[in-house]
């Protein structure tokens, strides 16, 4: 089974993710209790519980590799995850140890956890609908995968202006994602035939309208 050295049993947990946080408020951040703010211990706490998840899944990825199972790849347009901190120490069963460290540090786990924006990867239904169904597979222990896109700006924000709701856009990644790692060197080239036109409204109007014409690959 892999192991990483994230995990010393020798140290007793709380301690453990203490030390850890502040190795990366330091090294990773380049930030001190003066310097820091709300969203850097954010993302120092954040680190901490991404490489205790990268450990568990690195395990998982080798026990699938020997056992050689089916799995189910779920492709969705959308999927509104939510926020991940809290979900995730909830699943790593941290909650109580970390809000422990944080309190003892001067920190309050749920202000942390507030400051994460959410991951806007879609706006509907469906979106929810497909994360449901990723946290359901999980729970029954089916090995499975969900490809989707990743959006630079998801759902709207809304606001209420002079009695009257204005739609904002959404950049959810304006600041730092910790949840992500980055595969540059896997590249797929995505053929999409077609090109936008100049159209007429229907009825001879002479306000023109984008439409889309599908053409031949070679032709594009």
């Amino acid at each position: 089974m892999l192991t990483t050295g994230i995990t010393d049993p020798s140290i007793d947990l709380v301690e453990q993710l203490k030390l850890t946080m502040l190795r990366n408020l330091q090294y990773r951040l380049a930030k001190d209790e003066y310097s820091a703010t709300t969203y850097d211990r954010f993302l120092s706490v954040a680190y901490v519980v991404f490489e205790r998840m990268i450990e568990q899944w690195l395990q998982t990825q080798e026990y699938y590799h020997w056992t050689n199972p089916k799995r189910v790849y779920y492709l969705s347009m959308e999927f509104l995850l939510g926020r991940s901190l809290s979900n995730a120490l909830l699943n790593l069963g941290l909650s109580e140890s970390c809000a422990q460290a944080l309190r003892e540090m001067g920190v309050d786990l749920d202000e942390l956890a507030a400051v994460e924006l959410d991951a806007g990867l879609g706006n509907g239904g469906l979106g929810r609908l497909a994360a449901c169904f990723l946290d359901s597979m999980a729970t029954l222990g089916i090995p499975s995968h969900g490809y989707g896109l990743r959006y630079d700006y998801g759902l709207f924000r809304q606001q209420i202006v002079h009695g009257r709701q204005v739609e904002a856009p959404d950049k959810w990644l304006a600041l730092p994602n910790p949840w992500e790692i980055l595969r540059p060197e896997v590249l797929l080239k995505i053929h999409f035939g077609g090109r936008v036109e100049q159209q007429t409204t229907p009825g001879g109007g002479t306000h023109s309208v984008c439409g889309w014409r599908r053409v031949a690959r070679h032709a594009i």
